[in-house]
């Protein structure tokens, strides 16, 4: 997502990077290359305009320090801008009343029903603990009820469905009142979309809005479609005083365009994000997540959440024992390997990191991590725990075991040996680096 963006700041970024300190002309030059990029990533013209003026301001502003580069100055300018449009901080959803109710908008084609079962998924999980109802009330597209259906079986979410109804507002109310009997903490309703806005839409809405007094209204919205989602957003606003949008598709042909402009044009936040096609794949929106993302500075705050949700806190803290005490073996490594894998394709998390030089096409790094897997898996516990030199035979029939060359277990054994290395000196073990977020995770949901 945003690589078009993200390679123009890049560029923007190294060209700085000849100049020794900031001036009023190479800021101007500089400048000028930011609206261009960020109007050609189809952000608000205003917003654009506005955003600019004031990293210029700001840069021309702060005093030069002789130890900082032009480059890391503007950069560390425009990604504070960056967040600072976005929202600075993530809002959460307050949890109350019985149930919180929570009632989703948008046109057809944003993903709107998809996000309803993503975000009672969401809540539902272990961290949360909410007991979820999904409203099936999109009665305008046929399918919509039968989608919701199928997304309710694949994540055990109760979904409240009428057969035969023609009137959305009778099943919201229904939905309601199962919800209070039945204690559930959240009722989420899914409302019909249209191709457009139209009245009979609105009408509905606000009719649904008056009988459920609804605790949040969400806008939800393609990332794809850009400026016309922010003004979309901004006449369902207008209708219905929204209180938050839903940035769907940010694993697409994303331009960064609805992410920057729309809580600076709607004045309502930005609060979670689409970012694929599976029931886990959203997440909170975090203004300085998506600034590192659009700046191609990896993503650090997601990738922690993602540790934190799927590698065990004990487990990280035996293994932290281990690589002090150098005994960090082939074991470990692939029970490491299990663990990145629940998290996600690793090429995805690769792309989290920050720093990494472009490592282009990263479609192998699966197929790679799999073959390290196989080859582990190919010795026995004793060559796992390093009880036992890996002399060439074990080395031969390691690679006939796991199907692959002598080559490739000889390229194992030393990548193994370099990485052992590598974590004995780590200034900072992962499980520091969980606690040290933890702290901000525990306010996140309240």
């Amino acid at each position: 997502m945003f690589d078009q963006l993200s390679g123009k700041f890049q560029q923007l970024f190294s060209k700085l990077g000849q100049e020794k300190k900031l001036t009023e002309d190479n800021l101007t030059d500089a400048v000028r290359s930011v609206r261009l990029a960020l109007l050609d990533a189809d952000v608000n013209y205003s917003v654009a305009s506005r955003f600019v003026k004031q990293v210029k301001e700001k840069a021309l502003g702060q005093s030069q320090i002789k130890t900082v580069s032009a480059e890391h100055q503007f950069s560390s300018i425009v990604h504070e801008e960056l967040v600072s449009l976005m929202g600075s901080e993530e809002k959460a959803i307050s949890f109350k009343g019985s149930p919180t109710v929570i009632m989703l908008c948008g046109l057809q084609g944003s993903g709107k029903t998809t996000a309803c079962a993503k975000l009672a998924y969401l809540m539902q999980k272990k961290e949360h603990g909410k007991k979820v109802l999904i409203a099936a009330c999109d009665l305008a597209r046929p399918a919509a009820v039968l989608q919701l259906k199928q997304l309710g079986e694949q994540g055990n979410i109760a979904i409240h469905a009428e057969e035969g109804a023609k009137k959305p507002l009778k099943v919201a109310k229904e939905a309601l009142k199962k919800a209070r009997i039945e204690n559930y903490d959240v009722l989420i309703v899914d409302t019909a979309g249209r191709l457009h806005i139209d009245e009979p839409l609105m009408e509905e809405l606000s009719e649904m809005k008056q009988a459920l007094s609804p605790d949040e209204i969400f806008f939800v919205a393609s990332s794809t479609t850009g400026q016309d989602a922010v003004k979309t957003a901004l006449e369902f606003d207008q209708q219905l005083d929204i209180t938050g949008s839903i940035l769907t598709m940010l694993d697409g042909n994303s331009r960064a365009g609805a992410a920057i402009s729309i809580l600076e044009v709607t004045k309502k936040p930005l609060r979670f994000e689409g970012i694929g096609e599976k029931l886990d794949d959203l997440q909170l929106f975090n203004p300085k997540s998506m600034a590192d993302r659009i700046l191609g500075m990896g993503d650090v705050i997601n990738l922690v959440r993602k540790a934190k949700e799927h590698i065990d806190e004990e487990e990280s803290e035996k293994l932290e024992k281990k690589i002090k005490k150098a005994q960090f073996t082939y074991g470990d490594y692939l029970q490491q390997m299990k663990s990145i894998k629940k998290m996600g394709p690793l090429k995805n998390l690769l792309k989290m990191m920050p720093g990494l030089p472009d490592l282009g096409d990263l479609e192998g790094s699966d197929k790679e991590f799999n073959r390290l897997e196989a080859i582990i898996s190919s010795m026995t516990p004793s060559e796992r725990e390093e009880h036992v030199d890996l002399i060439p035979a074990r080395r031969h029939r390691i690679a006939n075991g796991s199907g692959v060359k002598i080559d490739e277990v000889n390229r194992m054994v030393k990548s193994f040996k370099r990485l052992k290395q590598m974590m004995k000196k780590m200034p900072q073990s992962k499980t520091q680096m969980l606690k040290m977020m933890g702290s901000k995770e525990k306010n996140l949901w309240r």
